[in-house]
């Protein structure tokens, strides 16, 4: 297993609940509290988490921003905004890989060493589990060979199937 492997782990579970220091919601580009792992990580992080989001303005496509964690575990949240599959012809594989990049990104920026990642863009954004699951682990370990400060990196899995297209992806 190389060293950037060992810095990475599949958890299947609640994401809000998790002690690192921050996770990523998948966010609309609105950032208001919505349905599923945002709705879950708004509902555990209290109203105030709304607010701070509010005040942000938003949010495009393949971007992130991050906020406090007010009653998480997690110190911060990056918000990041997938794209919606609209087929594979709108570059949704660039705009997903690029939330990647940019919530870690925003980690090393503030000195954060661990992130908690969930399966952006698989839900009701449609993106396929499998295709989502391979560009999500080739992103985060090309990122991770070069950046040291990220010491843990957590893909949280809600279901099966997303469980095992994970163990399957980051087996390879």
């Amino acid at each position: 297993m190389s060293d950037v492997d060992q810095r990475i782990e599949l958890f299947r579970g609640d994401i809000a609940g998790l002690a690192v220091d921050a996770i990523v919601n998948a966010a609309n580009r609105d950032l208001r509290p919505g349905g599923g792992v945002c709705g879950a990580i708004h509902r555990a992080a209290g109203p105030d988490l709304a607010k701070a989001c509010a005040a942000l303005g938003g949010c495009p496509t393949g971007e992130a921003r991050a906020t406090d964690g007010f009653r998480l575990p997690a110190r911060r949240v990056i918000h990041c905004v997938g794209p919606v599959w609209g087929g594979g012809t709108q570059d949704e594989e660039g705009l997903l890989a690029s939330c990647y990049r940019t919530a870690l990104k925003i980690a090393v920026e503030e000195h954060l060493h661990s992130i908690a990642f969930p399966a952006i863009s698989t839900g009701i954004y449609g993106f396929p589990l499998d295709r989502a699951t391979r560009i999500a682990v080739a992103t985060v370990r090309a990122f991770l060979t070069d950046n040291d400060p990220i010491q843990r990196v957590v893909f949280a899995v809600f279901g099966p199937e997303a469980e095992r297209a994970y163990r399957a992806e980051l087996g390879r």
